[in-house]
């Protein structure tokens, strides 16, 4: 019953679901309106039978993902694997990373039939979520087909525990829907368990976001920009947002005051605010350069407005501002930035990594500050000091390297649900 109560209220958000994804989403980055058809779980005949999915909501998954999938699909050669994902610019970054040699298309609406034909027409060996990406009726699709159902790098907040806890006869439908769940942490995996998950289907992992590998070809990469920096100090923005560009602009101007050779690149979260960003430099009186454009840096910007590069982009800078903090979206990963030995600076609105950042903070690898002025104020500190910044990187990736291994115990949770597949 529980489920069929989800189901309809499903169906009767539909309207505002479609009219947000193709028409608003839609507008502002029309590659939400293209092979939208899949996203009802149609269109799907070109995508392999009896597949491993590994579902990727958006980019921040997918980048995570990548040496999990890589690993996985060095084990088992034999296997096919579709990843699935929510937006357009994870499924370009599925194609960035693996090219050919994985399949990907959009995870459909969890509409009852949507989910039902997703699975009949896939008939998946393995479904793989990651984090917080529940959804019940696929998921419950895929058991009625001895399809076992994986959350990997699983975590639940104490606020999602509170709001689950509301719905509990829903919440016990959708622990029922797993078969396993590889959690962050002991208090993750306790929340779950809260919520009606069994023990014995909760294994304790850490976050695979802490196993980032620095290949030769990005180090290379990165070297290669850094030179091209000459002595300039450089700070990065990743992952901006609306109404957070304006506070970075902000530090940055405070900044070129006391070091007017300061370079800043600033990376907006989504593609569709490349050209609003180019807009409030130019009004608010900035030289800037287009990352697109591949020219030398000598201006007091560079706009990143090209996909896949923000890592390498990290490993550039002397010290990097996760975005999504200053404002209310609860940050992004900082791991990418540590893997290169820069140090992270963030705001206070960061509970979408409390997982990871608590780490950092403890070995003095990152540093919160609470709006513009602290920033500049900081940035400006940390030039003053080399060794200081130097440490805080080295501080970062410590922490970085104290944490991995997430990875190879995911391996392991997979490897024995595709034998309970087998068996049954």
């Amino acid at each position: 019953m529980i489920r069929f109560l989800y189901s309809c209220l499903l169906y009767i958000l539909s309207p505002l679901i479609v009219i947000y994804l193709y028409f608003v989403r839609g507008k502002k980055a029309p590659a939400y309106r293209q092979n939208f058809t899949e996203r009802f779980a149609f269109s799907l005949t070109n995508l392999p039978k009896n597949a491993v999915i590994f579902h990727c909501a958006s980019v921040g998954e997918v980048l995570a993902a990548v040496p999990l999938i890589s690993e996985y699909k060095a084990r088992h050669k034999n296997d096919h694997i579709i990843i699935t994902c929510n937006t357009p610019t994870g499924r370009q970054q599925v194609k960035d990373s693996f090219k050919n040699q994985v399949s990907v298309c959009y995870l459909p609406f969890d509409f009852w039939d949507c989910a039902n034909r997703f699975i009949k027409t896939l008939s998946p060996k393995l479904f793989i979520t990651l984090e917080t990406e529940l959804w019940l009726n696929i998921m419950t699709a895929a058991q009625k087909v001895a399809c076992p159902t994986v959350v990997i790098n699983a975590r639940l907040s104490e606020k999602s525990l509170r709001g689950y806890q509301k719905v509990p006869r829903l919440a016990k439908v959708l622990m029922g829907s797993i078969d396993h769940i590889a959690s962050h942490s002991r208090e993750d995996a306790e929340r779950f368990i809260c919520l009606g998950l069994p023990t014995d289907k909760v294994t304790v992992t850490g976050s695979i976001k802490f196993d980032i590998y620095v290949d030769d070809t990005a180090l290379q990469q990165a070297e290669q920009l850094k030179s091209e920096f000459r002595t300039r100090p450089v700070w990065i923005a990743g992952s901006s947002h609306p109404k957070e560009h304006e506070k970075l602009l902000y530090a940055h101007k405070e900044l070129l005051k006391i070091y007017p050779d300061t370079l800043l690149i600033i990376a907006p979260r989504h593609p569709e605010q490349f050209e609003p960003v180019a807009d409030l430099l130019s009004q608010q009186g900035f030289t800037f350069t287009r990352r697109s454009e591949q020219v030398a840096p000598t201006k007091q910007v560079i706009l990143a407005d090209t996909l896949g590069e923000l890592k390498m982009l990290y490993g550039s800078a002397d010290i990097a501002y996760i975005g999504g903090s200053l404002i209310n979206r609860g940050g992004h990963n900082p791991l990418e930035a540590a893997a290169f030995n820069v140090g992270v600076v963030t705001g206070p609105s960061i509970y979408n990594f409390s997982h990871i950042y608590p780490e950092l903070f403890l070995h003095q690898g990152a540093i919160c500050v609470e709006d513009q002025a602290e920033l500049a104020t900081l940035l400006i500190s940390l030039l003053n000091d080399p060794h200081q910044l130097k440490k805080l990187g080295s501080n970062a990736k410590r922490c970085l390297n104290k944490n991995q291994g997430a990875i190879e115990k995911s391996l392991q949770v997979l490897k024995h649900n595709l034998i309970k597949e087998t068996i049954s």
